[in-house]
């Protein structure tokens, strides 16, 4: 069966300071599709989040019924979506120690987002795949304020 591949990656320069987020969406007809975008404040967590949450906006907007591989650098969003959701939502978006949880926002809505058509992989960042490589290229260029030539392919 055909799969769509997300790759998704966030930046940021200080933490907190001006962050930037990219994804790449390659579609099963072999279309490719990069989008990306920036913060003058914000945290390097934020951006992985925002970067996951507008690439899953972007292909449930046009209904796509193939399955999702979101591929994702960060540990944060992975284990937090997969695992700790679970856990926060059953006590109230509380963490385990009783704290409210960082960036709910961002969390409640990646959790709308993620469908049972969504699933969810760890790939090591720099570590030399080229689709991550070029994800990290593009929010951390789009974190320095800097322009980026963004592929878009035709259908």
């Amino acid at each position: 069966m055909k799969k769509i591949q997300i790759y998704t990656d966030g930046a940021c320069s200080g933490n907190p300071g001006p962050g930037g987020w990219a994804a790449r969406i390659l579609f099963a007809n072999e279309r490719i599709e990069e989008i990306g975008g920036a913060a003058p404040e914000t945290t390097n967590n934020r951006m992985e989040l925002l970067a996951a949450i507008e690439a899953l906006k972007l292909v449930q907007n046009i209904n796509c019924s193939e399955p999702i591989n979101l591929v994702t650098d960060s540990e944060y969003v992975l284990k937090g979506i997969t695992q700790w959701i679970i856990g926060w939502k059953r006590r109230g978006w509380k963490t385990a120690a009783k704290k409210p949880v960082l960036n709910q926002d961002l969390w409640l809505l990646l959790d709308e987002l993620n469908t049972n058509q969504v699933n969810w992989e760890y790939t090591r960042g720099h570590a030399g795949d080229p689709n991550n490589e070029r994800c990290d290229h593009i929010a951390q260029s789009l974190s320095r304020g800097e322009q980026v030539d963004l592929e878009k392919s035709l259908d």
